[in-house]
């Protein structure tokens, strides 16, 4: 039983296709055809007005040198706002779920944010590690609780994406399975569930959303702090 609770975290596949490859596809289908005007459709009006909204909320905290990041920060959104929400649909797959890809969209862009200060300031972004009116005594602790929190970054932008997006799924599986064995034995039961459920799944959207824009978000405060 436990065993089946986490193979939703196993790519599925059909005929030796993983599904996950089928679904990212999906997205191809708002890509706008080529023409001679910039805007085609009320479509791509929506989406231009969405990557607008969102590079703006995203470039509030950075100044100007920050906003050479702007398609870096934009791209990574749209890449992991795709990624949550296709991994909700039923036989299909979310690789945000697995610490591995995190860990490897996080650690690089973290490092690139840390070498980009260390360039271009060196001595504020090490002024950092230290803050102004430290006494002396504390000065060696202080260097290394500081050090620790800038190293263990990367880390916390992967573990918070996977835990919230597992701990979701989770708990989906969980109440879907109870309302399946419950329908024969307490109907009455079983649609209460069912509307939780239901509640739990609009909340799991959000919950992809949110955590999207949050790992980019931070990413964004970190650069600043670099610049």
């Amino acid at each position: 039983m436990n065993l089946s609770f986490f193979d939703q975290f196993t790519s599925p596949c059909l005929l030796g296709i993983p599904l996950i490859l089928l679904s990212m596809l999906f997205p191809a289908l708002l890509i706008p055809t080529l023409n001679n005007r910039w805007v085609t459709n009320r479509l791509s009006t929506l989406q231009l007005w969405f990557f607008h909204l969102i590079t703006k909320q995203l470039m509030i905290p950075l100044n100007k040198k920050g906003h050479k990041w702007a398609l870096i920060l934009t791209s990574l959104m749209m890449l992991l706002l795709t990624i949550n929400l296709l991994g909700l649909l039923p036989y299909t797959f979310t690789p945000t779920t697995q610490l591995s890809m995190n860990m490897a969209l996080a650690f690089p862009l973290w490092l690139a944010t840390l070498l980009t200060g260390l360039r271009n300031q060196p001595s504020t972004s090490l002024g950092h590690l230290l803050p102004e009116g430290t006494p002396t005594p504390l000065i060696p602790a202080l260097i290394l609780i500081e050090t620790t929190s800038l190293l263990i970054r990367p880390l916390a932008l992967g573990v918070r994406l996977t835990a919230n997006l597992t701990a979701g799924h989770l708990l989906i599986q969980l109440i879907s399975t109870a309302t399946t064995a419950l329908l024969p034995i307490m109907p009455a039961v079983s649609i209460l569930t069912t509307l939780i459920l239901l509640l739990l799944t609009i909340l799991e959207v959000a919950v992809a959303m949110i955590q999207a824009y949050v790992f980019v978000l931070l990413l964004s405060l970190y650069l600043q702090e670099n610049i």
